[in-house]
């Protein structure tokens, strides 16, 4: 479904229920300028993800550009032992599909939905089109993709040298920066596929930050108790991912484009 219905100036008073799911929801489709925002909104389809559905494999096609609204996408890789571990995270802050209108048009990662919700997708070709025009949203798609690049390199860099327990912190804290809910739905099986760690490691890591009340796990939901305690447990790697992300995509830069 083509969501023209939603083609409201940007300032307009839309329904709780639309400002929930709507693009607007998605960090870059929202710093486009008005008429840009207006110009592509028939271009964006609405999709709903599950829990674990694949959005594409190693190797596949990339045919559309998916814009996160209350989803979060894994980017995992998978070893020939079948070991998976994730390279980075994609929510409301950013796009999954980077390859397509980078040129590649195919990326050895697999994407994964790590938390149920929405997003916006948007054909290939238009997507190139548009990344083509030298315009706000080739603007927008490149200063993310540098966001990513830092949390790709911070990734392996935290998987390297923090404990399980930083790491699980820095992983629930990136989540929770990307959703509207305190609870996610989460088990520590996937979770270990996450991190690139095994399950038992995981159970303890989430037992001392439950002990420390920080977070409560029971039957495959984590609820964030104290995100102040989460921030002061983790280590350096959360605060530059974000610090770099929100740097990138701060409002003020969208005049930094020439059309």
């Amino acid at each position: 479904m083509v969501l023209t219905s939603l083609s409201l100036p940007r300032g307009r008073s839309l329904s709780l229920s639309a400002k929930l799911c709507g693009p607007l929801e998605n960090r870059l489709l929202a710093a486009l300028p008005n008429e840009e925002y207006k110009r592509i909104l028939p271009n964006l389809e609405h999709v709903s993800f599950s829990l674990g559905k694949v959005v594409y494999e190693s190797g596949m096609h990339l045919d559309y550009l998916y814009f996160p609204t209350n989803s979060v996408i894994s980017l995992l890789y998978t070893m020939e032992d079948g070991t998976t571990a994730e390279m980075g995270l994609v929510g409301n802050d950013g796009v999954v599909g980077v390859a397509l209108f980078l040129g590649g048009e195919t990326t050895p990662n697999q994407a994964v939905v790590q938390i149920a919700g929405a997003a916006f997708r948007m054909k290939a070709e238009f997507a190139q089109g548009e990344f083509a025009r030298n315009g706000p949203l080739q603007f927008w798609l490149l200063r993310y993709t540098q966001a990513l690049i830092t949390q790709i390199s911070q990734t392996a860099v935290c998987n390297r040298l923090h404990s399980v327990e930083k790491r699980l912190c820095r992983w629930l804290l990136l989540s929770h920066d990307r959703v509207k809910s305190d609870e996610l739905l989460m088990t520590h099986e996937f979770i270990s596929n996450m991190l690139g760690g095994r399950r038992e490691s995981v159970t303890v890591g989430a037992g001392r930050l439950q002990d420390a009340g920080l977070i409560h796990y029971a039957r495959g939901h984590i609820k964030i108790l104290n995100r102040g305690g989460l921030e002061a447990t983790v280590c350096e790697c959360y605060r530059i991912v974000k610090d770099e992300l929100d740097r990138l995509l701060a409002p003020g830069n969208r005049c930094g484009f020439r059309m």
